[in-house]
């Protein structure tokens, strides 16, 4: 059984890292061009802020704080945590120094004054909503580890809130570019203008839960962003998933007589995968069905499938579903938050 100090740390790992994304094996990265440590990597107004001083702190972050991330990317969100946090405990300063306080008890009016200690009903409540994560334990045991991350998890989010309030007084500059992945389009179906500043590539898998999961947040970004969004979807079938090269295969047949984003969400939107549940989809949209089973039947789309997968392996895709924003890697089924900080960086950028 676990001590309630291992305990607590196991909730606080599995808080930070929630399964997104349906796995496959680890496959090599490119990686961009890394800074200097005299480089500078953000701005508090005209206050720089170096590498140096960053990586003083980011190169000591355990690997396991960034799940499954290539070496490339926990680099950079090292970097950009640290970064974030630098930020903040300058702007906390300079707001305690002009109301003519110190950072403490600026906290203590600002932040933990908002947020509200848990009570025995959220501790409840917690407990009943997580069984997966309390490994069999009674709330006797983990009363204690679950109102600790409860609380952090408050301040967190008081802290959070206050941060953004001051950014707005501020300017702040982040400087530190990202890994970017050269990934080409493969000619796959895509959703937008063809010149919008925004070119969004998935790869995904039609079984993977994950990607269903994640459809709804694509069709949130494409509404939300409209012309300045470019989406292609890319075939990535994992091997653990016996009906998803099917349905690719089947999907790219569907491309072949212009009813692909049709068919792509008949699949999504389907229970079963079947070959004949297949086949039902692409009658069911007025395809042309001997053509399309010909087609099928014969595999005549594999060779633009496993296009798709060795172009995914080249740039280092390990699951799915794996996106990439201008070349920028979000993995899993993110939320809409997660896209929308990339995109409206890139779209500051351009």
């Amino acid at each position: 059984m676990h001590s309630r100090d291992t305990f607590l740390t196991v909730l606080t790992s599995a808080a930070l890292l929630i399964v997104t994304a349906c796995s496959t094996s680890a496959q090599p990265s490119r990686q961009s061009r890394q800074p200097g440590p005299a480089e500078v990597v953000a701005k508090v107004g005209n206050d720089p802020i170096t590498l140096e001083e960053v990586d003083a702190r980011a190169l000591q972050e355990p690997a396991t704080s960034f799940g499954s991330a290539k070496l490339v990317q926990a680099l950079y969100m090292a970097r950009r945590g640290t970064i974030e946090l630098i930020v903040a405990n300058r702007l906390l300063d300079a707001e305690a120094k002009a109301r003519g306080i110190d950072r403490p008890t600026l906290i203590e009016r600002e932040i933990a004054s908002k947020a509200p200690a848990p009570t025995e009903a959220d501790v409840q409540a917690w407990y009943q909503a997580n069984p997966a994560r309390i490994n069999g334990a009674t709330i006797d045991q983990v009363r204690d580890p679950i109102r600790q991350l409860l609380a952090q998890e408050r301040m967190e989010t008081a802290r959070a809130s206050f941060v953004e309030s001051l950014k707005t007084k501020t300017n702040i500059t982040i400087l530190l570019e990202p890994p970017r992945f050269e990934v080409a389009d493969g000619g796959r179906p895509a959703r937008g203008s063809a010149n919008a500043p925004i070119e969004l590539i998935e790869f995904s898998d039609f079984q993977c839960p994950f990607c269903q999961r994640a459809n709804p947040t694509v069709e949130q970004v494409l509404k939300t962003y409209g012309d300045k969004i470019k989406f292609v979807y890319r075939h990535y079938p994992l091997p653990n998933h016996p009906n998803a090269r099917p349905a690719a295969e089947a999907s790219a047949c569907a491309e072949a007589q212009g009813k692909f984003w049709e068919y792509h969400d008949r699949l999504f939107a389907s229970p079963s995968l079947t070959d004949p549940d297949l086949k039902a989809h692409a009658a069911a949209l007025g395809l042309d069905t001997a053509k399309f089973n010909t087609c099928f039947d014969n595999r005549q789309q594999k060779a633009g499938v496993d296009k798709d997968i060795a172009d995914g392996e080249a740039v280092g895709v390990t699951g799915t579903p794996a996106f990439f924003i201008n070349g920028r890697s979000v993995e899993g089924a993110q939320p809409f938050e997660a896209f929308k900080r990339v995109i409206d960086e890139e779209l500051a950028h351009k």
